[in-house]
């Protein structure tokens, strides 16, 4: 398994997941554009696209920080034909980029509402649309969207029906593009972690330093998102991976690297379905649902 040489076009990498996934797939020696919108340091979350470069770079690989709001057609097509120039095209495509806000129907202000739209569904529209002709052209092409499966229970609704209505766009991407696109080879499917992860989401809106203390490490996606983008595209496509489920068949069973510090339940993550917590090993607290 190496990704050496591949290319991977990356939304919102420049911290957490996406950067995680970025650091993995440089360990290879490959090719990664990280798009995301932070140019400056921002006083409240960590890294930039030119500090995720430089990470990307001395972790074995070659990085291109470009500033990409992915609410925006033309800076997502700049972004695209920028990679394709400096690669030579783009074997992986990964939507990462996400905006979260947990309030209710009264609450939701429209303004915060077509922000999570606007970067959840259509953003990871866009920017799949963008880089498929490209896709179709590479040897073992991936699209992988961080989206949840589709477990259409109204607990998964009731309390923040819009943020829920936004990701599950991006996963009715990964269920719509992987027919669409079965016939070109391009495998589409999303991955979602099993328990909480601790990135800045967490510890600034999902229960702070305690929930962060339940959950584990960003690095579990990245090891899911290695073995899936090498897979075969054409005998891997329209799956709701759950990170520790692909691991598990990957033939890991310790998983206590990805949360050496945790004490009793981890917290299971939003829209896990009762049956993957069911079947799991892991000791499991359902703290969002």
């Amino acid at each position: 398994m190496s990704l050496k040489g591949k290319t991977l076009f990356i939304s919102g990498g420049s911290r957490g997941i996406g950067l995680a996934i970025a650091l993995r797939a440089a360990r290879d020696g490959a090719n990664v554009t990280i798009a995301a919108k932070t140019a400056e340091p921002h006083p409240k979350l960590p890294g930039t696209i030119y500090s995720a470069a430089e990470e990307i770079g001395k972790a074995g690989g070659k990085a291109l920080p470009v500033l990409c709001d992915i609410r925006d057609e033309a800076q997502v097509l700049d972004a695209v034909a920028k990679t394709v120039d400096t690669f030579g095209g783009i074997d992986i495509c990964v939507n990462n980029a996400s905006a979260i806000n947990l309030t209710g129907t009264l609450q939701t202000d429209m303004k915060r509402y077509d922000l999570m739209h606007q970067i959840n569904t259509r953003g990871t529209f866009l920017v799949s649309k963008t880089c498929i002709p490209h896709l179709k052209r590479a040897a073992n092409p991936h699209i992988l969207n961080l989206a949840p499966p589709l477990d259409m229970k109204a607990k998964w609704f009731k309390g923040h029906v819009a943020y829920t209505m936004a990701k599950f766009g991006m996963s009715m991407c990964t269920l719509g593009m992987s027919a669409e696109f079965a016939k070109d080879g391009i495998a589409v499917n999303s991955l979602w972690p099993l328990t909480a992860i601790d990135t800045a989401a967490v510890r600034n809106l999902l229960g702070g330093e305690t929930v962060a203390a339940m959950s584990r490490s960003p690095e579990i996606l990245a090891d899911a998102a290695y073995a899936i983008f090498n897979r075969p595209s054409r005998e891997t496509t329209g799956n709701f991976f759950i990170d520790e489920e692909v691991l598990r068949a990957e033939g890991i069973s310790d998983f206590s690297v990805y949360a050496p510090h945790a004490k009793g339940a981890l917290a299971g993550d939003f829209f896990v379905p009762d049956a993957v917590f069911e079947r799991s090993p892991t000791k499991v607290a359902r703290t969002f649902g």
